[in-house]
């Protein structure tokens, strides 16, 4: 039978002190304590059990000069109320198994440090000055159903290797952190409750890892959750074996989330930030609850690295999820609702990934992404905002799949500089549905577009565009609208039952448009306005109230093989206007009939629409289709026209200098053209290879031939359009694993029907450097030209020895790019002819004489790898016209003649004449 100790304060029982009983105690002992107060330091070192015997808050232990309960051993402690009055730990535990239950602890905080792996359960902990319970070293203490209050700072610390555990614990009235962790700690959190604190309710730095599970934080004065340092980072050895770190939202060993954890957790009421990452942080949201935050809902900064799966966003004072600096977030089955500004928000270069995610009722645009930033949606749902759906700014490359986009006051997708690829996106109820504002060109394929307030697509002057594949309907506006100098590219797109005219096209503005079909419009079926001009091929207009086809004057548009039927009037072109309309036909038009030139054989191809054309042959041999049909890769292809190709070889014949590559080119046009006459005579076609390698030095007009060379293999019909996509290593190559081949592919797709231009293509396998992602830009290159090789042509370009060592590094390179043509240097006189053709151009004179001292100063420029050819010469020509102003802006009554006439004295360095 184990024995009993008693303690009174006038001995009754025994001893009068509890240390005298603690000493006299076996192992095994128990220690009952009468009521009363007792001003001691305690020490347990051996198994004992210290208990109140009338039960919790009848006996006060008061430290003295230290801890007043200190535990190097096991034992049970029960029911006691102990009390330091210093601010000195009240509790120390630093070794062995301990049993606190059911105490009181305050005036200083309990202590868990060394290898101490106590329970405490059941106890109150508060106003113990700085810090309530204090968990350092190698200390693994479980801490449950207890309440932590009216700390002066941190509720909770847990520093250094501690590893506690607690449960159901509860910590309000804190004027720091709730919970702080940091140091290694490793802690795993359940079901608890942080509330009312002074700073932000839960704190991680350094290179800790908590796990929060089922907890409750709210009312905090500043941020719900801040995780920063290397909080949940991979240590040493752990990340991909290249220095990279794990993708962002994967997984770790054990299969669970990685980093930093929060399950199921509900964070509300802040007056900051809900959850705020940064450092190199790695954090894991899992079906948790943000709410009612006075700033943003979530936000990431630095390099932090964040996983949002199945967690709600809501109410928020700010936006809803902010993403900046180098950050990566991926979000899966989320949703953002009511923020407070953008309810999605990514800056700077940070990415971000959002899956299966709802966002609404936000108080400005959905989904917002600035700066260098890169976005993806897959599969979202966007509604409720008098802005736009996604907006794309800066220089950000937005990717929107499989989204739909609704309830939007301005645009659905509103592009104002960045680049975007939407596909199979579903946009209703909006002001606009896709607004186009760029210098890059972006991508729309497979979209539907239903019932906007104003038009349809929006594309902005001097902005290109790929749309392929889409459905415009019920516009109150225009269904396509084309802005000045606008250059896009329309493909198997469909618009109908418009408020105003089905597509307009205004001055200056040149699209490309293929297989349209526009019907039951409001207005006019096509507008081309005064000055427009553009491409219109086996497109399909009827039943619009206006004329079907409106030409004003000065356009140009051509129209081939266009159908226009079941409309009141057919045609209308004002005079001046220079439409043509080559093999196009009407039916049942009451007037407005085509002009006689639309039936003229010799205007070029007389088949309407449907009809059959002789087959196009790809390098192959292979049938690839006819005007209407589609090739295996979903590709149109269209019909050669030797018009078309005769004037692009006249540009191309004027260019200055390139002799041997105007001599090649010409030699693989007559190849092509035989392979067309030896298909449709029966006969295999000679081998082509399409590929090409440009090799030449700085400023040689490589990129012009490449854009000549797409258009030449789009007239002979070997490719379907013809357009040039360029690119270099920052436009193909990630930053981290698992980015570069989507990147890749992404640019590829751009390209498809034309041809891919990647300069410097040498940058993507860096010398000396083993380990890049160059290499899989290049494998995925490589994959994706063969399953798409009669619909693309890849031209890789740079300094000839460099693009030698290029082709060398992959087997598949060199079996496909077995053709170089060779960019020289520009000779002195061809520069002094591109100088000449930029005058002529600006409406400048160049005297012989002037002309003369241009030879000369050529004749003097250094051909190191600065100089810039064909660059050098236009750089030149902007000095001199500089150099004129000033010459001239200087006299009394220049003449005409002044004022164009380019002297010698004009050229950089040259003395003026006195």
């Amino acid at each position: 039978m184990k024995s009993v100790l008693r303690v009174g304060p006038r001995g009754w029982g025994g001893h009068r002190s509890v240390m005298a009983a603690v000493r006299a105690a076996e192992p095994g002992a128990t220690v009952s304590v009468q009521p009363g107060t007792y001003t001691e330091n305690v020490v347990l070192d051996r198994g004992i059990s210290l208990v109140a015997e009338k039960g919790a808050g009848t006996v006060r232990l008061v430290g003295a000069h230290g801890p007043a309960l200190a535990v190097h051993g096991g034992g049970t402690v029960r029911d006691l109320l102990i009390e330091h009055p210093n601010g000195e730990p009240a509790v120390s535990v630093t070794a062995g198994e301990v049993l606190i239950e059911g105490c009181e602890i305050t005036g200083g905080p309990l202590q868990v440090s060394g290898t101490a792996n106590p329970v405490v359960r059941n106890c109150r902990v508060h106003h113990t000055g700085e810090v309530g319970l204090y968990l350092v070293g190698d200390s693994t203490a479980v801490i449950e159903g207890c309440e932590i209050a009216d700390i002066t700072s941190a509720g909770v610390f847990v520093d250094h290797g501690a590893a506690p555990v607690l449960r159901r614990v509860t910590v309000s009235g804190t004027g720091g952190h709730g919970l702080r962790f940091t140091g290694s700690s490793r802690a795993t959190v359940q079901e608890c409750e942080v509330r009312d604190t002074g700073a932000a309710a839960v704190a991680v730095d350094a290179t800790a890892v908590p796990r929060l599970t089922g907890c409750h934080v709210t009312d905090s004065a500043a941020a719900g959750v801040v995780v920063t340092g290397r909080a949940g980072a991979p240590g040493r050895g752990q990340d991909g074996g290249d220095g990279s770190r794990p993708a962002r939202g994967e997984e770790d060993a054990g299969g669970g989330a990685a980093g930093v954890v929060l399950r199921d957790c509900r964070i509300s009421a802040t007056a900051g930030d809900g959850v705020h990452v940064t450092g190199q942080a790695v954090v894991s949201l899992l079906n948790c609850r943000i709410s009612q935050t006075g700033a943003a809902g979530v936000v990431t900064a630095a390099d932090a690295r964040l996983r949002l799966e199945g967690t709600a966003v809501s109410d928020t004072g700010d936006t809803g999820l902010a993403v900046g600096g180098a950050s990566r977030v991926e979000v899966r089955r989320g949703a953002v609702h009511r923020a407070g500004a953008n309810g999605v928000y990514a800056a700077d270069t940070a990415r971000l990934r959002l899956r299966d995610t709802v966002v609404d009722e936000s108080a400005y645009t959905a989904v917002h992404a600035d700066g260098a930033s890169r976005l993806e949606l897959g599969g979202c749902e966007l509604r409720g905002t008098p802005e736009h759906g996604v907006r794309g700014a800066g220089d950000a490359l937005v990717t929107v799949e499989d989204t739909a986009i609704e309830d939007v006051g301005l645009a659905g997708l509103c592009v104002e500089g960045a680049d975007l690829t939407a596909r199979r996106c579903k946009i209703t109820k909006v002001a606009t549905g896709v607004s186009l504002t760029t210098e890059h060109r972006p991508l729309l394929d497979g979209c539907h577009i239903d019932g906007c307030g104003g038009v349809g697509i929006d594309v902005a002057a001097e902005t290109s565009a790929l749309v392929v594949g889409c459905r415009v309907l019920n516009t109150a506006g225009a269904g396509v609208y084309v802005r000045e100098r606008a250059t896009p590219w329309i493909v198997d797109c469909s618009v109908t039952d418009t408020g105003g005219t089905g597509m307009v096209v205004r001055q200056d503005a040149a699209p490309r448009v293929h297989g349209l079909s526009l019907t039951r419009t409001a207005k006019n079926g096509l507008y081309i306005a005064d000055g427009g001009c553009g491409r219109f091929d086996f497109c399909d207009i009827s039943d619009a109230a206006f004329p079907a086809v409106y030409v004003g004057g000065g356009a140009a548009p051509v129209l081939r093989a266009c159908l226009i039927h079941d409309t009141e009037e057919g045609v209308k072109c004002e005079e001046g206007s220079e439409a043509r309309f080559v093999g196009c036909r009407a039916k049942n038009v009451t007037t407005g009939e085509l002009p006689d030139s639309a039936k003229d054989p010799a205007a070029g191809t007389t088949t309407g629409v449907g009809s059959r054309l002789p087959a196009i042959v790809g390098a192959a041999g292979a049938d690839v289709g006819t005007p209407d049909t589609v090739s295996t890769d979903g590709a149109e292809v269209r019909e050669p026209t030797g018009e078309d190709l005769a004037q692009v070889l006249d540009e191309l014949d004027g260019l200055v200098g390139l002799a041997g590559v105007k001599h090649d080119v010409s030699t693989m046009v007559k190849v092509m053209q035989l392979v067309r006459q030896r298909t449709e005579a029966g006969l295999v076609a000679p081998p082509l290879s399409r590929h090409l390698v440009f090799a030449g030095n700085s400023g040689t007009g490589k990129t012009t031939v490449a854009r000549l060379y797409g258009r030449i293999l789009a007239a002979v019909g070997l490719l379907s359009r013809g357009h040039l996509v360029e690119a270099d290593r920052g436009s193909l190559v990630g930053e981290y694993v698992g980015h570069t081949a989507p990147k890749t592919t992404a640019v590829f797709r751009q390209a498809l029907g034309g041809v891919l231009f990647i300069d410097e293509a040498y940058a993507l396998t860096p010398s000396g450097q083993g380990a890049d992602y160059g290499r899989e830009a290049i494998a995925t290159l490589v994959k994706l030209m063969e399953d798409h090789r009669d619909n693309i042509v890849v031209i890789v370009a740079g300094y000839p020895d460099e693009m030698e060592r290029f082709v060398g590094v992959n087997p598949g390179l060199a079996s496909r790019f077995t053709r170089t043509l060779v960019f020289e240097d520009y000779e002195d006189a061809e520069l002094v002819r591109i100088v000449d053709w930029q005058a002529a151009r600006h409406q400048y004179e160049l005297p012989e004489y002037t002309r003369e001292a241009l030879l000369a100063h050529f004749g003097t420029i250094v051909r190191d790898d600065r100089f810039g050819n064909g660059r050098t010469a236009r750089q030149l020509f902007q000095r001199m016209t500089e150099n004129h102003a000033r010459r001239v802006v200087e006299m009394t009554a220049p003449t005409t003649e002044d004022l164009s006439t380019l002297l010698p004295e004009d050229l950089p360095g040259a003395q003026p004449v006195q």
